[in-house]
């Protein structure tokens, strides 16, 4: 069987939906047609994407893995045929939670104004790379480690981290704390696209309680609600303002670095023009 772009865009809306009935509604396919497509492509490729054993289907550990690939492929070949995007291409800049903090504005008017014939669109996508490997985005403003393969990465700063505390909490009296003031808190855990594991704690030393979330706008609701205290990167304090939340700086805390990454085999031909501009900003302060 040849593998084609039908069978990619049929897992994804799968993997997408949930549900091969509002799958094949999305496509505009019949249940049937869809459903031997997927299992077309699972015989490709000698393993089972979706597990079909609950009215809810949930990809398997091959489908969680195959979902990224199949989604950068896709992507690339949509914007490879878009006469659009061939006349004008845009760079699509992703971020995790808080772009580029307080430097953000400043990059995107200078942006504007320097290079007006390159859109700069700048896009939030809840992911550990905010996009990038699965080809949502040209390049990522990034927080913490980059391991993911494939990625070129370039160092724009650092910035300290905070204590993200319930309003009401006593800790929020204090000018400055410590991570030994947090250990006896429950602590909220953004574990899609967040910078902070009980790691950061000495191994003897840490909380004993965490709930985790999946995106930055569940980890501020929970702390604000009384849940438990988190600890992020400053630029959060200043893009993440919240009436129920109060940010005090952590003098333990190693800081976190900014990158830009993008994927190295096939950058934006704009990649450069960034990474020179953010690196201008930063030296403006």
């Amino acid at each position: 069987m040849g593998l084609e772009l039908r069978h990619l865009r049929a897992f994804l809306a799968i993997a997408d939906e949930g549900n091969v009935t509002r799958a094949a509604a999305r496509l505009h396919l019949t249940q049937p047609a869809v459903s031997r497509t997927l299992a077309a492509l699972e015989t490709h490729l000698g393993a089972r994407l979706v597990d079909r054993s609950t009215h809810h289907l949930a990809l398997t550990a091959e489908g969680r893995a195959f979902r990224d690939r199949a989604a950068s492929a896709v992507a690339a070949f949509d914007a490879a045929v878009d006469p659009a995007r061939l006349r004008h291409r845009p760079l699509r800049l992703g971020h995790a939670w808080a772009a580029f903090g307080r430097y953000t504005t400043p990059l995107l008017r200078r942006w504007q104004r320097e290079h007006p014939d390159i859109p700069l669109e700048l896009l939030r996508v809840d992911d550990r790379t905010a996009g990038l490997v699965r080809g949502e985005v040209d390049a990522a403003l990034l927080r913490g480690p980059v391991d993911a393969p494939g990625l070129a990465t370039e160092r724009l700063t650092t910035e300290r981290r905070v204590a993200a505390l319930p309003a009401d909490s006593p800790l929020g009296g204090r000018d400055v704390l410590g991570l030994a003031d947090l250990a006896g808190e429950t602590v909220v855990l953004n574990t899609v696209s967040g910078t902070t594991g009980l790691d950061l704690w000495p191994a003897e030393a840490r909380p004993a309680a965490t709930l985790t979330v999946a995106n930055t706008d569940d980890w501020l609701t929970a702390i604000a609600a009384g849940r438990g205290i988190g600890v992020s990167a400053a630029s959060t304090a200043a893009m993440h303002p919240h009436p129920g939340v109060v940010y005090r700086p952590l003098a333990d805390a190693p800081p976190v670095h900014v990158v830009l990454a993008w994927r190295d085999a096939s950058p934006h031909p704009a990649t450069g023009l960034l990474v020179a501009l953010a690196h201008e900003v930063t030296r403006e302060e």
